[in-house]
């Protein structure tokens, strides 16, 4: 059966009525070179049986290597609850919530999601989500620049200790709407921005100052400092932040004397797994007084006329509901499923569950970084940080991690394409979910290596102190 069920006479009639004979009409505005040829390369249909199969051993290609990661992507535990609820019928295939009468499960689960971000994030209002962290910034953004109408600048202070991936998306929305990132450096020593390298921008027009907490090295920002000095130079403060940092450091709305204006970052944490690199989904907060600048869409909780507790959109600022010259937002059914996964798992851990996953991630990367430490791999920075830590290497990062690879380790993540200042550099991340004997695995090949390495003769930059 067709996917549209279109009887031949149906297609004709339409034809037409709109005055064409073939439905290749419609589409001569495509040049002949740009259109898809015949599908050569997709295999015979299959069976379900062999169709499973075929996904099974591709499934099983992947492994299950131990893994120190992180980098914006972060294994946590899940509760077997999350998803046995998250895929029922109810949440799995619901779509966008247009008739709030027939929606209010969905519209309700969404009111809850934005509460419980707004709580963790210390904000005033929270968006139902966006595609992902790294396009998050990128609409966090533009909504600085149309909510900081006193600059006239378009001018984003953008440290480079953001997540590359998320400066590089920024750059790609927003770099030819005549908005210029303007990269900040980090200090050698510390790993974080310092307010001293601000001082060149003191009394310029800009428009916002992007802070990571922690950033992507892992190090812990001085945030209070950073958006004190964004206010005082009439610019908006866009955080970028880790949701499971979050209920143990202090939240985006309580940085500073006035707090961040916008914070947005990458939910993954919360509830989502590493599924073969995704999928993700965006969180955006605000305060109050930006809000209509937020792109997608608020969910609002009210009583009907009987007293009885509803939900309906409360803001939907997309091109769909208003004039696309006043719209802020394309974003719509996005990641849905994701923000009822986290939900549910925000309201399975509750606020102290939260924190004590932070805890046991933060005390897991310290036990990691002083299990490696020796003469030859030693932590870079000297800040403190997070759930995650830069560790540099006197010996050839690619002949120790070489060898962790076949030994179904994932050890973590080279640093050299994106800061190749850095050199021999490792980001190196434990989260809850790893034992102490997983950090002594990961110790004793490491040492095993560099032992064999020095032994063999391998050039040794000189030793750190």
């Amino acid at each position: 059966m067709p996917f549209i069920p279109h009887t031949e006479q149906d297609i004709r009639d339409m034809l037409e009525t709109i005055g064409v004979s073939e439905i290749e009409q419609l589409f001569d505005e495509i040049p002949e070179d740009l259109r898809g040829q015949a599908l050569t390369h997709v295999p015979q249909s299959m069976s379900e049986q062999a169709v499973s199969r075929l996904m099974a051993q591709r499934a099983a290609q992947d492994g299950q290597p131990l893994c120190f990661i992180g980098a914006g992507a972060y294994e946590h535990h899940i509760p077997a609850a999350v998803w046995e609820i998250t895929t029922r019928g109810e949440f799995y295939s619901a779509y966008t919530p247009y008739q709030a009468e027939a929606s209010q499960g969905t519209l309700q689960l969404i009111y809850e999601y934005q509460s419980m971000m707004t709580a963790l994030m210390a904000m005033d209002a929270s968006n139902a989500s966006l595609y992902d962290g790294a396009s998050g910034l990128a609409e966090a953004v533009l909504m600085a620049v149309r909510a900081n109408r006193k600059s006239g600048s378009r001018r984003i202070l953008m440290p480079v200790t953001v997540h590359p991936a998320y400066r590089q998306t920024a750059h790609t929305i927003v770099g030819n709407q005549q908005i210029e990132l303007v990269d900040l450096p980090y200090d050698d020593v510390g790993g974080h921005t310092t307010v001293e390298s601000l001082a060149s921008y003191e009394g310029e027009d800009i428009t916002a100052l992007v802070i990571a907490q922690p950033n992507f090295f892992g190090v812990l920002e001085e945030v209070d400092a950073l958006t004190d000095w964004a206010h005082a130079n009439g610019a908006l403060v866009i955080a970028v932040v880790n949701p499971i940092a979050m209920s143990l450091l202090k939240p985006p709305g309580q940085w500073g004397d006035k707090g961040a204006d916008i914070v947005v970052g990458e939910g993954q944490p919360l509830g989502v797994p590493l599924s073969s690199g995704g999928p993700y989904f965006g969180f955006m907060c605000s305060k109050q007084q930006y809000v209509r600048q937020m792109p997608g869409r608020l969910v609002g909780r009210t009583v009907d006329r009987d007293g009885r507790v509803g939900y309906t959109l409360t803001l939907q600022a997309r091109e769909q509901h208003i004039r696309r010259s006043k719209a802020t937002s394309n974003i719509c059914t996005n990641q849905g499923l994701m923000v009822t996964a986290a939900t549910i798992h925000m309201a399975l851990l509750g606020g102290e569950g939260l924190r004590r996953v932070a805890l046991e991630s933060h005390a897991n990367t310290r036990k990691l970084v002083e299990k490696l430490s020796s003469d030859y791999f030693r932590p870079r920075f000297n800040r403190p940080c997070f759930h995650e830590a830069v560790m540099s290497s006197t010996l050839p990062l690619k002949r120790l991690l070489r060898p962790l690879y076949a030994h179904n380790l994932q050890p973590g993540y080279e640093l050299s394409d994106d800061y190749p200042e850095l050199g021999e550099s490792l980001l190196i991340c434990a989260t809850e979910t790893k034992t102490e004997q997983d950090l002594d695995l990961y110790r004793d090949h490491l040492a095993r290596i560099i032992d064999k390495q020095v032994s063999a003769g391998c050039p040794v930059q000189p030793k750190m102190a």
